[in-house]
């Protein structure tokens, strides 16, 4: 079932073909009622035809997905616009009085096939992934050839080098129109050579080759005949092919990639500790989080649990990269911290061994950024260690934010024989600390201005009297505000710790059950 399309580019991409098809449909009426130019009426019938069937696949690949989706339906585009063209120079043909028209047609008609031909050879590249020396230079030669052919069709403009429309408003080629068919033989050649040599299906292969082998058989039958719409009805057909093989071979490939990120987006989820835990043996310490990722997983993490009776231990931490890898390295990381935070009795000692653990094997040099705490809730004092991460916002009851800018040493798989160190704080009822990763300060609007740690303060600094659960809306709303237009670029992730007393801070003594069922 076709749904209603949000991208404005498709509705705009299928009413264009349908006025296409309208235009088509309405002029070829007119060789009906002129017995003069009813020699051309099976070209007009497949124009009429091509141009309708041009927007009901337009239509019918809206609700696609997959590699090269807008490269092929720009091709549906330039096909049914080269149907409408075609029937506008019938109109014109044999009319004296209308050759000046019938010529810029004719421009018009040439130009389209150029970038008909361009917008095949990097649907194709993009679809059956060319690879090797020889698609590197097919990528640099083709852009010079098309250059090169379209300063030689528009030099007709000023003379007449490879076509003219004579005094009785026919359309005549020169003695070296062949310069006008170089780009195509280039094009053709290097994309058939790349097709074949792909690592595709042979039924990919063989229907991404119906649209040079089509259309030059028809080429070589109506012995090179311009203007005959035969040649853009072998490419309709050929598109048809490559429709039902490859683009929907490739939408459903991606469907089924898809169902699978779902599910690892799921199992990551799971594997994140509840957002709004209860420490039933320390109701002084309320702790918030939030992960919104840039993909379906990602890398960002954050963890916590009591390390003894008296102690918790929460962390928060940026993987490097995105997607998949991100996410493998992000689950082990998040498995090795834990082991060693009950190994180990100290924030230093955890990041050291975290890190020699991380650094074994890591051919991929993947890496991550780490901030993790333990707070006794006896003395509220806590321990920290800061592993390259962003500095987290100390929020003191009563007082002005600032940074903890103190690192303790390189992020996490960076180094074998780095040796980490700590701090600690005392914190008083009231007193709140914010992690966040980079994803919220580089968040960046439309100018590339980034959010940046001042708004980020700002914001803070006007939700002082509220809970955790505020805190971090304020934050997700204002990045939301400032990034309006702009597609999330990094994983968001947030922990928000508030101890002791706090003016909206009830909801840390109510269970999660409790909190989802006022929305929280």
């Amino acid at each position: 079932m076709i749904k209603k399309p949000k991208d404005l580019s498709l509705i705009i991409g299928l009413g264009l073909t349908i006025a296409l098809a309208i235009f088509v449909t309405v002029l070829g009426f007119s060789f009906f009622m002129d017995p003069g130019r009813q020699q051309f009426l099976f070209d007009v019938g497949v124009d009429s035809l091509g141009s309708l069937v041009c927007a009901a696949l337009f239509f019918g690949c809206m609700a696609q997905r997959g590699e090269g989706t807008g490269i092929f339906r720009a091709l549906i585009v330039f096909v049914s616009a080269c149907f409408a063209i075609n029937e506008a120079m019938y109109d014109t043909l044999q009319v004296p009085e209308q050759r000046t028209l019938c010529f810029v047609l004719c421009l018009l008609a040439k130009f389209i096939d150029l970038v008909m031909i361009f917008l095949f050879y990097r649907y194709i590249k993009s679809t059956l992934n060319f690879e090797g020396k020889l698609a590197r230079w097919t990528d640099r030669i083709l852009p010079v050839l098309m250059v090169f052919e379209f300063a030689v069709i528009l030099s007709n403009v000023f003379y007449p080098v490879t076509f003219f429309i004579d005094a009785a408003g026919m359309y005549q080629k020169t003695s070296i129109s062949i310069l006008e068919d170089l780009y195509l033989a280039a094009a053709a050649v290097l994309t058939a050579i790349l097709i074949i040599q792909s690592r595709s299906r042979f039924n990919q292969k063989a229907a991404a080759l119906t649209f040079i082998l089509f259309p030059v058989v028809e080429y070589i039958l109506m012995k090179g005949k311009f203007g005959n719409s035969a040649q853009y009805g072998m490419v309709l057909l050929s598109l048809i092919i490559m429709y039902c093989i490859i683009f929907t071979g490739k939408s459903r490939e991606l469907l089924s990639a898809q169902a699978e990120m779902s599910i690892a987006a799921k199992i990551q989820a799971d594997a994140l500790p509840p957002a709004a835990p209860v420490f039933e043996n320390h109701p002084d310490i309320c702790l918030r989080c939030s992960v919104n990722t840039a993909r379906e997983v990602g890398g960002d993490f954050y963890d916590y649990f009591s390390i003894d009776e008296n102690r918790v231990c929460f962390l928060i931490a940026d993987v490097s990269g995105k997607g998949t890898p991100a996410a493998l390295f992000m689950m082990t990381a998040k498995t090795i911290i834990k082991d060693y935070a009950f190994a180990y009795g100290s924030t230093s000692e955890i990041f050291t061994a975290v890190n020699e653990r991380l650094c074994e094997n890591n051919g991929e040099g993947m890496f991550a950024t780490a901030w993790i705490g333990i707070l006794d809730a006896r003395t509220m004092t806590l321990q920290y260690t800061n592993a390259g991460h962003n500095p987290p916002v100390l929020q003191r009851h009563g007082e002005p934010c600032e940074m903890m800018k103190t690192v303790h040493g390189l992020f996490l798989a960076g180094l074998e024989t780095t040796r980490y160190k700590q701090s600690e704080i005392r914190l008083a009822p009231g007193d709140r600390l914010i992690l966040y990763t980079d994803g919220v300060t580089e968040a960046h609007d439309r100018t590339n201005k980034v959010f940046g740690t001042q708004r980020l303060l700002k914001t803070l600094e006007n939700t002082k009297a509220s809970s955790g659960e505020q805190v971090l809306q304020s934050i997700t709303d204002d990045i939301k505000e400032f990034t309006v237009g702009v597609p999330q670029f990094d994983d968001i992730t947030m922990v928000v710790l508030t101890v002791g007393e706090r003016k909206n801070q009830g909801n840390c003594s109510k269970q999660p059950e409790a909190l989802a069922a006022e929305g929280v």
